[in-house]
């Protein structure tokens, strides 16, 4: 008989449920959340299990990786599917579920998760710890904005990051008291600044020693953020069958109902990287808006907005520039 377990991972512990292929519970407990301590617990039992699940979280990677190699097949699952089974439970533990996890293993009701080579997964850090340093920055920008607005100097307007510290300075002339409260904020905001352009450099290097991001790049629209962004995303080329796929898998696409007689199409469905979303859209509005020199896409582009408004035509090239990176990226052209 096969035995499947169910793994409900949280960062101290980690609860575990065995059910056999009948789907009675064999086996219940709850382990340290580290690969040595699930295996052993699991080694200990007297059947072998077939398949052992668990959501795909900030250490499920990991944890997979560990007990791949101590030969248990663990597969990091899809919580969005199993979502629906969660929800009918009146009582939310994390002992039930795994109980959840467990079913989903034995019936098949789950959808894995593609799990991303190690250099995409450093890109990917890099990508996330450089846009924490430039949101904080942005945000210090706007407390020193509201603190000179209370006393009626304004900072308005379209100011550089390099040349904002020099017009707060500019305007503190005019009232030097209030130096002293605002003096911290441009240190820190320096700071953000400085540690920031070192993780945009360290970013410009690993594009330009990339060959695939060198190829995405010569597509009107993409540099180094969006090619890096969806190089990390995609990870894999050949995981889609269709290059028209990853628009789907990209949330770029329209979300669908049909029951009976009703059948409408809604706007776009969202799921997916939302990061890779975000970029390739201002990929899109930099093709339609600020591209001077004319290409295909970009006639495409025109000719939608002049249909159906500039928002649903940044959307659609954005979406076809998803599906061309995937496409020259499979192919190895330019």
């Amino acid at each position: 008989m096969e035995y499947y377990a169910g793994l409900d991972v949280s960062l101290k512990e980690t609860a575990i449920c065995v059910v056999d292929a009948k789907g009675t519970i064999v086996a219940e407990g709850a382990v340290p959340s580290d690969p040595e301590s699930i295996l052993d617990w699991l080694g200990r039992q007297p059947f072998h299990i077939s398949r052992a699940g668990l959501e795909i979280g900030g250490v499920s990677r990991w944890l997979r990786e560990g007990l791949r190699a101590g030969g248990l097949n663990a597969i990091c699952i899809d919580p969005r599917k199993l979502r629906a089974l969660t929800k009918i439970m009146p009582i939310k533990t994390d002992r039930n579920d795994a109980r959840s996890i467990a079913a989903a293993m034995r019936v098949g009701w789950y959808s894995e998760v593609h799990i991303k080579s190690k250099p995409s997964q450093v890109m990917q850090m890099l990508l996330t710890n450089r846009k924490t340093l430039l949101d904080k920055q942005i945000d210090m920008d706007n407390v020193i904005r509201g603190t000179l607005r209370v006393f009626g100097i304004k900072v308005s307007g379209r100011i550089t990051h390099g040349s904002f510290e020099s017009r707060v300075r500019e305007a503190l002339t005019a009232a030097p008291q209030l130096m002293d409260l605002i003096e911290p904020l441009l240190v820190a905001r320096t700071a953000l600044r400085e540690q920031f352009m070192v993780l945009h450099r360290q970013l410009i290097k690993a594009v330009r020693a990339d060959e695939a991001c060198l190829r995405l790049m010569s597509i009107p629209g993409v540099g180094v953020l969006v090619a890096a962004t969806f190089r990390t995303v995609i990870d894999d080329p050949a995981r889609f069958r269709r290059s028209r796929d990853v628009g789907a898998h990209l949330g770029m696409t329209p979300r669908k109902y049909a029951s009976g007689e009703t059948d409408r199409n809604g706007r776009i469905s969202k799921m997916g990287d939302a990061s890779a979303r975000a970029v390739l859209y201002q990929a899109g509005l930099a093709v339609l808006t600020r591209s001077q020199k004319w290409s295909k896409l970009r006639a495409w582009g025109i000719n939608i907005a002049k249909r159906r408004g500039l928002r649903r035509a940044v959307c659609a090239v954005a979406r076809k520039i998803a599906v061309l990176m995937h496409s020259l990226w499979k192919n190895g052209s330019t």
